[in-house]
């Protein structure tokens, strides 16, 4: 434990070597993610114009992260985080590399076979986040000690959010200048840099695993222990929502070519802006971590992202929509880092894999399934309407779980280290 009078230092994990050089492949790693995010999304807008073409991306990439979640998390707290992680890194790279290939029209009947090749990568790619995930959350608990754990989870935001700022940006640009051909191999460079990283980061051995249990049931304790504890149930649960119903990232390449015309290097901004906020908002966080009056602040700034959703949406000014997007990262990485603190401060490490997969079912895939739910909407109601839509929904979840969760209102982050 910290001693309580020592002062804070926002830097304290930073000085851990492996920290660092994990940090540093979950930034290439999520830039390549970022990237190959914006590229397939406006491919597709170039080859459909149809918003619910973009909404099935979400779709084909969380069907498959659904459908292994709980599997992906046993197999994290029952074999090497390290290995899965590599492993899954590079089967990610070689889907980059199909896309990479699909992007010429001559190759493997392309053709042909229409837009489903590119959804059959976007499936694998949702495939490889639900393994990554929980073995990538429960060795970076691994990798700090327990009273660090509020530092690493700000400055894993923190990287986080610079690379899924560069990301789009840089894919934009280069997409925009360049082409999709060297956008994709971009992709490709920065996975193999991240895999370079990763293999210098030393062998962590799993925690010991207690009590053996039959395959089922191990599956089924991560759900178990997530619906008996009102306050990750209910961190989780906020959200899920939030980014299900509030969520406008997959309607960006529309706002960008018809209501703001600014193309695909405009895109890659308004991609990035909302991780801008976010980065500044975990400074901040840094040297001002939310601490006693956690709760209170997760539910405050999930309305405060919900009300930013609807403004953009009646946006027509470009620097206007920027600032609106903005602002949605800075309120929504407050409750990124209070769930992240909160998941590891109650979680016990043999479950840490099962419980993170619990978390990315409800966080992970709620960007995938959102963005069908915009697509849909904005396929039914109209591109402008279905967001606001969405941003208000996202209003009255926050005002049901602030009045379903007392405990979660009350949630003081000092008092359960």
């Amino acid at each position: 434990m910290a001693n309580p009078g020592e002062k804070h230092d926002a830097y304290a994990v930073l000085k851990l070597r492996d920290f660092r050089l994990f940090i540093s492949y979950r930034f290439f790693i999520t830039i390549a993610f970022q990237m190959q995010g914006l590229i397939v999304g406006w491919q597709m807008y170039e080859l459909t114009h149809d918003p619910l073409a973009l909404g099935l991306i979400g779709l084909a990439e969380a069907l498959p992260f659904i459908s292994v979640a709980l599997y992906s998390g046993h197999v994290a707290d029952r074999y090497n985080r390290q290995r899965i992680i590599t492993w899954f890194s590079v089967l990610f790279l070689l889907g980059t590399l199909l896309l990479f290939a699909f992007s010429y029209e001559e190759v493997m009947g392309f053709m042909a076979l229409g837009i489903f090749p590119i959804y059959f990568v976007v499936a694998l790619t949702g495939l490889v986040r639900a393994f990554l995930y929980p073995s990538t959350i429960a060795l970076m608990a691994q990798l700090v000690p327990r009273h660090l754990y509020t530092n690493s989870s700000t400055w894993n935001s923190t990287v986080w959010h610079i690379a899924a700022i560069s990301g789009p940006a840089i894919g934009g640009l280069i997409y925009g200048f360049l082409g999709v051909q060297i956008a994709y191999m971009m992709v490709v460079l920065f996975v193999i840099i991240a895999l370079g990283l990763l293999l210098v980061v030393k062998r962590y051995r799993n925690p010991e695993i207690l009590q053996v249990e039959p395959i089922w049931k191990r599956l089924s304790s991560g759900l178990r222990f997530v619906f008996k504890n009102q306050i990750l149930l209910g961190t989780m649960s906020l959200d899920m929502f939030a980014v299900l119903f509030g969520g406008a990232v997959a309607m960006l390449p529309i706002f960008a070519a018809e209501i703001l015309y600014v193309g695909p290097q405009g895109l890659g901004f308004l991609r990035a802006a909302p991780m801008l906020g976010a980065v500044i908002m975990s400074f901040f966080l840094a040297y001002k971590p939310p601490a006693a009056r956690a709760g209170r602040w997760l539910i405050v700034s999930v309305a405060g992202f919900g009300l930013s959703i609807i403004c953009f949406a009646l946006s027509k000014n470009f620097y206007l929509s920027l600032f609106l997007l903005f602002m949605s990262g800075l309120f929504d990485n407050v409750s990124v880092i209070i769930r992240a603190t909160t998941l590891q401060l109650l979680t016990p490490d043999e479950m840490r894999g099962r419980v993170a997969s619990v978390n990315s079912i409800f966080i992970g895939s709620s960007n995938e399934i959102g963005s069908f739910e915009s697509g849909l909407a904005a396929r039914i109601m109209g591109l402008v309407p279905s967001v606001i839509f969405g941003g208000s929904m996202t209003l009255v979840v926050v005002g049901i779980i602030a009045k379903k969760a007392p405990l979660l209102r009350k949630l003081n982050l000092r008092a359960l280290k």
